[in-house]
């Protein structure tokens, strides 16, 4: 890999990261990043939206057997590639599908670093829209200096506006956090 030695380092210490880095090694190896990534994006966006799905992938009781015939079938349906298949398959084997979500972004992170792009973990109170995206990805291109890959998740909870965690900087400007420091200055 190009000049993602250090965020490849920092990926490897997560449990999720580990199995993210052999994913990307083979998907490298097949030149099928980006059929691997697209698979790893939909299935992370399946679990965070289908309670079933949610409920298989952190279901203690269920055998290992039955978590990976259950995988299977989804990633089947899913039309999801064959090293995601497979990649879910060893998650089930090893009782680690609750790590599916994560070892997505940490796959994502990896293949945007293989590019020479920055990840950028954007959180917003709603759903970004297609020109909102777009404004942010040049305003992050500006300030960051190359090409941002933006993770994007919702939390309803911020109330409004976004955070953006690119590395260990964070730019936190949502409604939430202005409330709770309007507060702490009210009391002072």
């Amino acid at each position: 890999m190009d000049n993602s030695g250090g965020t490849s380092a920092n990926i490897q210490a997560s449990l999720a990261g580990r199995y993210a880095t052999a994913l990307f090694e083979l998907a490298l190896d097949a030149k099928a990043i980006d059929a691997v990534e697209k698979s790893m994006g939909a299935i992370a966006q399946a679990v965070s939206e289908s309670a079933d799905l949610k409920a298989l992938t952190s279901n203690p009781v269920l055998s290992r057997t039955d978590a990976k015939k259950a995988i299977a079938a989804v990633a089947k349906a899913m039309k999801l590639d064959t090293l995601t298949a497979k990649t879910l398959g060893v998650l089930a084997d090893n009782r680690r599908l609750s790590e599916t979500s994560s070892v997505a972004r940490a796959f994502s992170t990896l293949a945007a670093a293989h590019r020479g792009e920055v990840t950028a973990e954007v959180t917003s109170a709603h759903a970004l829209s297609a020109a909102q995206t777009k404004a942010l990805l040049a305003t992050l291109k500006t300030r960051v200096g190359s090409n941002v890959a933006i993770q994007t998740k919702v939390d309803p909870s911020l109330l409004g506006g976004l955070t953006v965690r690119i590395g260990s900087q964070m730019i936190d400007n949502s409604i939430k956090t202005r409330l709770n420091t309007l507060a702490n200055q009210m009391k002072g």
